[in-house]
């Protein structure tokens, strides 16, 4: 077995969700989660089969974001693993949708973070171990930074005015 690690590509303020599922329809039920949870969303999905043919699957509403997703889950080249890249949404609107799409086994980062996917690669296929979100921890936050992360949800609208 080797181990690798795959650094996601992105700009930097694009979000993406990485997880695995187990079935070819992922792609077209993926696709319908999430203009289902946001009308108008922009997005790409890749979706990488784990036999037959296995090729990289792929739909969405942005050819950027699009060419996004085929991009990076080529160079993961993980059976079963899926990503999606947004445009105009992030994970917090459309995670429920994606976890509740039944072929869906696990979500393994919802981020816009830097992010290194940990995956070991044998004989058979490619698999993802884990992922590398962000940087290490610098500390414990202060009650200024406790005041600080309050009002920013607040500003964002995440959480009601107090």
């Amino acid at each position: 077995m080797e181990l690798k690690i795959v650094r996601i590509e992105k700009p930097e303020n694009i979000n993406f969700i990485l997880g695995q599922s187990h079935f070819i329809k992922t792609v077209e039920d993926l696709h319908e989660a999430l203009v289902g949870a946001m009308p108008g969303i922009q997005f790409g999905i890749a979706f990488c089969e784990a036999s037959g043919p296995a090729l990289v699957r792929w739909s969405g509403t942005s050819d950027e974001m699009i060419a996004l997703a085929k991009k990076n889950a080529e160079a993961l080249s993980a059976g079963h693993s899926f990503i999606i890249f947004l445009g105009n949404a992030f994970p917090v609107n459309v995670l429920n949708a994606i976890k509740a799409v039944p072929e869906v086994c696990r979500i393994f980062c919802a981020t816009a973070n830097p992010t290194e996917v940990i995956v070991a690669e044998t004989e058979q296929g490619r698999g993802i171990l884990g992922v590398i979100d962000g940087v290490k921890t610098k500390g414990v936050e202060t009650d200024a930074d406790i005041k600080e992360r309050k009002e920013l949800l607040r500003r964002f609208g995440y959480k009601l005015s107090a």
